[in-house]
């Protein structure tokens, strides 16, 4: 009998120590992609080999009831190295997001197997080859981003299969081939841009009264835009060889580009191409001077850093030597980047003393001029001197580099303080939010009334409004879009940065003016009044509006203010001063530029001057436009072409 406990007890402790010792198979896959992406002995230090259980590991998030792996997230670190096939063995993993690194090699069809996936974020790597078809089984899949990649071969016809997805992104590729014929499916944001996409657009297309944004320029597609295609909130067919049909009045430009209102498809297209066609001149004559200077062998100037650690004064502005700036921010860690926009990362660093700085690093620098241009440019930026504006400290050039420093905001920006509170963090009051209010309007007012010649800013948002150690809203990021290439800036914003910031008529032209400003002015007043983004695809999961200036104005017309305003603030706010907030916002956000304030007349709104008799004027207006656009939409969908056209003509002109 003893005999046989003891060998009961055995089996029993060789069973736990088997149980021990056995590595979790999530901690495998996880520890196999650490090793394939190459990843330094300073990174992920605690991905150990002979820890069992992953759930404590950085980067990665567990479901607390059962311990798997949901979700695993490594963007911007700067990794290389390529994706190991066995992370396919994580099959309750929902978040898998990689983008902004260097990682090569092909997209392993194992990832196939990650059947809980929702979102699927590879943007922004260098992996190559095709699309796994196996991406079919990913049934739950909600947003797959796979842009800026060098992805070949043909779009998967298994993709049209994810009836679920909401958001695909498969831009600046080098795609080929005919788009399937099911495959948008997706309900509301797709980008095809940038890629070398064959045939015609399948007339599948046209059945979706769910389509949002639609991005398929720069291709190779040919024939007919279905009819309906114009009734998509924002659309982009520029750059392909397609036509208009029968719908338009006058002979289809071959580049269509549009922002508009699913009950205005024909006024936003005759207007689009008009300022359309003036693009297209004005910029063929520009490369014809521009093919011609080249000819002659107009070449990029050539400068070298400043030697050593000297710094040289440039009135107000300090040249800053490379070598300065490096160690300043420790050879641009990763771990320092305090955040990323169209024009760049922008690291933390301090100086030799001891004197904390933000260094913004530039993205495309190459422009004609060199040097001296570039001084020009950063000279005028730093004669803009106001108390709601960033100052700007110094520069620094090299031949591959554009560098800009800024005194380090230890409160960070406004969008930090309205969604990346940490836990203990005081949430952004109301008085905090107004006086941002007031101080970004009375910097944009400098800006664009003051300034000789007058600076627009073009990417006004809660992000690049940063706050002091008062909380004093000070605006960043002006007068950027004169320091890079604007050309590949303006792509970069409409592709990938600041979807529902910006304005329709930039957009849709690319041309932006002080009024393109007071629209996102007007945004960013809805985001410090609800605290949320401007684009949210959870929003859709309860049929409401994608956009949050589409949200908010349903919620103001059906008077629901406590849906509006951010919950975080426990009901401490004045509820006269937020309604005064959303209609400035509402008055700023028109979709004419010429029915927008300037930023002067904001302050004055503000401050109580003049605002109810414009809301007044706006509401009669809002109103009778919103009645007749029922009846052009109620038209167009009973297939009466050439009312449509009459009316559209008649508005275009009364405009």
């Amino acid at each position: 009998m003893l005999l046989k406990m003891d060998l009961v007890f055995a089996v029993l402790v060789l069973a736990c120590l088997q149980s021990f010792v056995l590595p979790d198979s999530q901690g495998v896959a996880l520890f196999s992609l650490r090793k394939s992406l190459n990843i330094s002995p300073n990174q992920l230090k605690d991905w150990n080999a002979d820890q069992i259980n992953p759930c404590s590991w950085s980067n990665v998030k567990c479901d607390r009831n059962n311990n798997n792996v949901v979700s695993v997230i490594l963007a911007h670190i700067g990794f290389s190295g390529i994706l190991s096939p066995e992370l396919g063995a994580l099959k309750n993993l929902q978040t898998l997001s990689l983008q902004g690194n260097g990682i090569t090699g092909e997209i392993p069809k194992e990832f196939g197997n990650l059947i809980s996936l929702s979102t699927l974020n590879l943007e922004n790597n260098n992996l190559h080859g095709e699309i796994p078809a196996s991406f079919g089984n990913l049934k739950n899949l909600h947003f797959l981003n796979l842009n800026n990649n060098n992805l070949s071969d043909t779009i998967p016809a298994s993709l049209s299969s994810l009836s679920n997805l909401i958001s695909l992104q498969l831009a600046s590729n080098v795609l080929m081939g005919q788009i399937p014929e099911q495959l948008f499916s997706v309900k509301t944001y797709k980008n095809l841009s940038n890629n070398n996409l064959s045939g015609t657009i399948p007339e599948s297309l046209s059945s979706l009264s769910n389509l949002i944004s639609l991005q398929l320029a720069s291709n190779a597609l040919m024939g007919q835009i279905p009819e309906q295609l114009f009734s998509v909130k924002t659309y982009n067919f520029t750059r392909n060889h397609l036509n208009c049909g029968v719908i338009l009045p006058h002979p289809c430009a071959t580049d269509i580009y549009g922002s508009g209102a699913k009950s205005k498809p024909k006024l936003g297209i005759i207007v689009g191409l008009l300022v359309g066609l003036t693009i297209l001149l004005l910029l063929g004559g520009l490369l014809y001077f521009t093919g011609k200077r080249r000819h002659k062998g107009f070449k990029r100037e050539v400068f070298e850093d400043v030697p050593g650690d000297q710094r040289i004064a440039f009135g107000q502005l300090i040249r800053f030597s490379w070598r300065e700036l490096q160690l300043a921010t420790d050879n641009f860690s990763e771990k320092h980047v305090l955040g990323q926009g169209g024009f760049g990362k922008v690291y933390k660093g301090v100086l030799s003393d001891n004197t904390e700085v933000a260094v913004k690093r530039l993205t495309d620098y190459e422009r004609p001029g060199g040097d001296a241009a570039f001084q020009r440019e950063v000279e005028m930026i730093s004669v803009a001197v106001h108390r709601n504006l960033l100052r700007l400290i110094g520069f620094c050039t090299t031949p591959t580099e554009r560098l800009l420093v800024y005194p380090f905001m230890q409160n960070l920006s406004v969008a930090d303080r309205l969604r990346e509170i940490k836990p203990g963090e005081p949430v952004l009051d109301w008085p905090t939010r107004r006086q941002v209010a007031f101080g970004t309007a009375r910097g944009l007012e400098y800006l664009h009334e003051h300034c000789n010649p007058k600076i627009i800013h073009r990417d006004v948002k809660a992000a690049n409004v940063l706050l002091d150690e008062d909380f004093e809203a000070v605006v960043g990021d002006f007068g950027l879009a004169k320091l890079v290439d604007v050309r590949k800036t303006n792509v970069t914003t409409e592709v990938r940065g600041t979807m529902g910031h910006i304005a329709p008529e930039y957009l849709s032209t690319g041309k932006s003016s002080e009024k393109t400003d007071v629209f996102g002015y007007g945004i960013m007043l809805l985001e410090l009044v609800t605290g949320q983004r401007t684009v949210d695809f959870s929003r859709l999961e309860e049929d409401d509006d994608l956009f949050l200036l589409d949200h908010v104005k349903k919620l103001e017309r059906e008077k629901r203010l406590d849906a509006i305003v951010d919950r975080n603030l426990n009901d401490s706010f004045n509820v006269q001063e937020v309604e005064m907030m959303i209609k400035v916002a509402l008055l700023c956000t028109q979709e004419s530029p010429e029915d927008r304030p300037l930023m002067s007349g904001v302050v004055r709104m503000l401050e109580g001057d003049g605002l109810a008799e414009r809301w007044e004027e706006w509401q009669n207006v809002e109103v009778a436009r919103r009645q007749q656009n029922e009846r052009l939409q109620r038209r167009f969908d009973q297939g009466e072409d050439s009312v449509c056209n009459q009316d559209a003509i008649k508005l275009f002109g009364e405009r």
